[in-house]
């Protein structure tokens, strides 16, 4: 079918597009203008139209995930699928997941914290959310075997084809490592770690770790960089961690998880347990110029009550205490462990107040959109579904000094939010939140609407309330077909998985397999991602390495 998409306002900063135009759509890909009549035409004067939203950093499947909800039901309730809905089977949430991204135009979501020891069941979930792609990250950087490599000194190679080996058979998108070493320090009784500070048991320090899956991924070719997960989050001189980190990457690619929550410069550098923190997004904005190496996204603060989910045991283990309400659920396992503690940003209270506002500084001060991603780490730092409200307050600099003005004056004591101008522009948004983390993840037909592209695309009445412009779609398209009308689902259809194409080593697969059942009793088919344990056959997507 030949649709033809009509005298919107068409947006798509990789093509230099920022006016009404059209854009023609054939068998599921954006074509080049046609002569022919077309079969279907898309009014969308008084609109915007983008490319579907792309999503790097949301916490929607697995062990953690699932544990949440059931630390904190009335929290998911607003998740929960009418019956008789279509995708009701998978108990609601993963049909909540799909239509809310779907409403506000995303098309494709990345969740980046799969164990491989939990990788079935993760993307048997995965599986369920529709509507959307998806993808997962393979967890790397705590796993006993991998550690046990490099405390023989096995070699690069070695390193190498055991990651290669992780990816293929969790069928992971890409890499991530969460506080690398953190999980074996953490239970021989260390609560903080430092880059280069030694790691009981191994005699490894995070830096050895990072640098070892920094090589592996570039040298297999991962195309999202390695997603890293640095030392000491969301504490005084946080900062001084993810500046360190940037700079021990040496020029190779690195991407930064939530990093507002590391943008806390300790208020007295000297003596940072003392006076709280204030905002270093100025010094991380400065890095990142000097690094074009690096990138991150956001984790901005949004809120409400929400629920903290990591892998990151020593700092979960460390949040307990603020924990609200007073319960929580840590897991001393290895890459696999972790914890879940529920947690409310409190409006007028000082400290979320300049968290919300350290988020915010990290976009505007940003010169480069495209390296700078649009989260909020759900639901870590709140909900997803606040990307309306927060495109809003990018948008308009009058609403955001509004809302600054209902908030705790520490913002302007401790932050420079009060004192930027900037309001970013629809193309400025395209990047932060299409073609950004598309070329992140290695998309190359997808964030953007040039020929050949996914008909992946999102249509927005234009609106001086980009609250309400960003939350409900009037049309939603993916692979060329509608979902979306008027910000109802209309067609609840099945995505994909994407998943790496990696080939691994089979004497690394002998060698894993023999690790594997020494430790749990069960090999390495029991960890393995099987084609049939799908009910249908194209669950699964090949996305290919880099050259």
């Amino acid at each position: 079918m030949l649709i033809l998409i009509q005298g919107g306002r068409v947006v798509d900063p990789t093509a230099g597009r920022d006016g009404v135009g059209d854009v023609w759509i054939e068998d599921g890909r954006v074509v080049a203008p046609s002569e022919r009549t077309p079969d279907k035409t898309i009014d969308a004067s008084g609109c915007v139209v983008m490319a579907g939203g792309v999503e790097v950093h949301s916490h929607i499947a697995g062990g953690n995930v699932v544990m949440s909800r059931l630390l904190l039901p009335d929290l998911y309730v607003s998740e929960a699928a009418p019956e008789g809905h279509p995708f009701a089977h998978a108990g609601g949430s993963a049909a909540w997941i799909g239509a809310n991204y779907a409403r506000m135009g995303y098309t494709i979501a990345v969740e980046p914290a799969m164990p491989p020891t939990n990788a079935l069941a993760t993307q048997l979930e995965l599986a369920d959310i529709p509507l959307l792609d998806r993808g997962a990250l393979t967890v790397m950087g705590n796993d006993d075997q991998l550690l046990d490599l490099l405390r023989q000194r096995e070699g690069k190679a070695a390193v190498r084809d055991l990651v290669a080996l992780s990816v293929a058979t969790s069928r992971g998108l890409g890499v991530k490592c969460i506080n690398a070493g953190g999980a074996s320090a953490f239970k021989d009784g260390m609560l903080n770690l430092s880059l280069d500070e030694e790691i009981p048991v191994y005699g490894l320090s995070t830096r050895k770790i990072m640098n070892a899956l920094l090589d592996a991924v570039e040298e297999i070719g991962v195309p999202h960089p390695l997603h890293v997960h640095a030392n000491n989050l969301g504490i005084p001189g946080a900062d001084d961690s993810f500046v360190a980190t940037m700079e021990a990457a040496e020029g190779r690619r690195i991407h930064f998880a939530h990093a507002q929550f590391y943008a806390y410069g300790a208020v007295d550098p000297a003596n940072p347990g003392t006076g709280g923190f204030r905002s270093a997004a100025e010094r991380i904005t400065e890095a990142m110029e000097k690094h074009p190496n690096a990138t991150f996204d956001v984790g901005q603060v949004a809120f409400g009550q929400t629920v903290t989910i990591s892998l990151d045991v020593i700092r979960q283990f460390a949040g307990r205490k603020g924990a609200n309400p007073k319960k929580w659920i840590i897991t001393a396992g290895d890459a696999e462990g972790g914890g879940i503690v529920p947690f409310l940003y409190k409006p007028r209270g000082p400290v979320s107040s300049l968290q919300w506002a350290i988020g915010l500084e990290l976009m505007l001060l940003s010169g480069d959109p495209e390296r700078t991603i649009l989260t909020t780490d759900h639901p870590n730092g709140g909900p997803f579904t606040e990307y309306p409200r927060i495109i809003h307050l990018l948008m308009d600099k009058e609403e955001r000094d509004r809302e600054i003005s209902s908030l705790h004056k520490v913002i302007a004591e401790r932050s420079g939010l009060c004192g930027i101008e900037r309001e970013y522009t629809f193309s400025e948004i395209a990047q932060l939140t299409r073609s950004g983390p598309a070329k992140l993840l290695g998309l190359a037909d997808r964030g953007h609407l040039r020929e050949g592209a996914r008909a992946d695309v999102a249509i927005y009445r234009d609106d001086k309330n980009r609250t309400a412009m960003f939350a409900r779609a009037k049309l939603v398209l993916k692979d060329g077909h509608v979902i979306v009308e008027d910000g109802e689902i209309v067609d609840w259809r099945a995505g994909h998985t994407l998943e790496l194409t990696v080939e691994s080593d089979k004497a690394m697969e002998t060698r894993t397999d023999a690790y594997l059942d020494a430790r749990f009793g069960a090999g390495l088919d029991s960890f393995t991602v099987p084609d049939e344990a799908f009910p249908v056959s194209d669950v699964f997507e090949d996305v290919a390495c880099r050259a």
